[in-house]
């Protein structure tokens, strides 16, 4: 017994001496979660169409973020409140999309959101998020709510203070972003909600109409991204389906401008936007023995027949041509970002009222507070 105790006392000793970091992260990846609550009653199209407008702006600065030199794993989630089409039993709240990090289906999901009354329950809506999204625990992780809406912060049965003070215990900032005029009587719930949310509050214009600014490389990177289409090889059940939803996803970017087009084909050259479930090309990378598992069947038209050397060879065809085209896409971004930057401070333009400058701002006071570096030519 003495033996077994002397021996128990060294292991707990060595255990007593393991970093708490290095017992609670399982990973070494420093993740970023977003989730974004839209209020999607009778009187919020404006805000959708914002939405829609600013996505791919919301995207493109998130990739921008740095923790210790590192680009941190990114994950987005959505939800709708406020919608008679949902029924009453579930508070009116709906997950539209959990914590994902494919940014088609996000864009898709947004797209098919409609507006229709409905009763507003912000308390309800955080703590659906906060219980029903899989939140990660990393020290170094960044997790926010982002929740938008025009009526009363404290309606319905949950409370939101309580809920919010929840999300704060698990190291989540909750923003809170109001539509409508700064003199309204609702000023001071979503206000509150922010202060204990330890997030930022905005009152925005919802019905603000986006103001783009074309620039001379947006035809150049438009033709790029049609280059960057074409390195996607789908395999499997999704294959083709999710090709044709990547091209869907551009052409509903395109319907709102040019500029938001060009928004969306930036955000694609970036590692942020990966398709490991129906890209050979992504799982490839991802796994370089895909071809000893595969079906010669669930492969792609161009690769069926060939031995898994000639396989290969395409796909690393691919990955070349993707990775130029993605790099010639970054180099001119940066190019018309100082563009609009330059002739948005010569005509006096901004944007500090709308639902994107709302969420891309706070995300950058946010993640500076707990140490991630912004990179501004990414």
């Amino acid at each position: 017994m003495r033996y077994q105790s002397f021996w128990t006392s060294i292991i707990v000793g060595i255990v007593g001496f393991i970093p708490l970091s290095a017992k609670v992260n399982k990973s070494t990846t420093v993740n970023i979660q977003v989730a974004i609550l839209f209020d999607t009653s009778n009187s919020m199209d404006g805000l959708i169409n914002q939405a829609k407008s600013r996505l791919w702006n919301v995207v493109n600065t998130l990739t921008t973020l740095r923790y210790n030199g590192k680009a941190p794993n990114i994950e987005i989630a959505l939800y709708e409140y406020g919608n008679d089409w949902i029924p009453s039993n579930k508070n009116y709240i709906r997950q539209v999309v959990p914590f994902s990090t494919d940014l088609d289906l996000l864009s898709e999901k947004l797209f098919s959101l409609r507006t229709n009354g409905g009763s507003e329950y912000c308390g309800a809506v955080i703590g659906d998020a906060l219980h029903n999204l899989r939140w990660q625990d990393g020290k170094s992780d960044m997790k926010l709510i982002y929740i938008a809406g025009n009526e009363p912060f404290d309606q319905g049965p949950i409370s939101c203070k309580e809920t919010i003070r929840e999300a704060r215990r698990n190291n989540i900032f909750v923003n809170t972003i109001l539509c409508g005029d700064r003199d309204r009587d609702e000023i001071s719930g979503w206000k509150d909600g922010a202060r204990l949310g330890e997030g930022e509050f905005f009152i925005i214009n919802a019905d603000k109409k986006i103001i783009y600014i074309e620039t001379p490389y947006d035809s150049e990177i438009d033709r790029l991204n049609i280059n960057l289409n074409g390195t996607y090889m789908g395999y499997g059940n999704l294959g083709k389906t999710k090709k044709e939803i990547q091209h869907m996803q551009d052409m509903n970017a395109a319907t709102l401008s040019m500029s938001n087009k060009i928004e969306r084909a930036v955000a694609k050259s970036k590692s942020i936007y990966k398709n490991t479930d129906w890209d050979i090309i992504d799982q490839y990378k991802l796994n370089p023995d895909i071809f000893l598992t595969i079906s010669d069947t669930d492969l792609p038209d161009a690769l069926k027949g060939k031995n898994i050397e000639d396989k290969k060879s395409i796909v690393k065809k691919n990955i070349e041509e993707r990775e130029k085209t993605s790099a010639q896409i970054n180099e001119l971004s940066a190019k018309r970002q100082q563009y609009i930057e330059a002739k948005s401070k010569l005509e006096g333009r901004t944007n500090d009222d709308d639902l994107g400058w709302a969420i891309e701002s706070s995300i950058l006071k946010i993640a500076g507070s707990l140490g991630y570096n912004q990179m501004k030519s990414p």
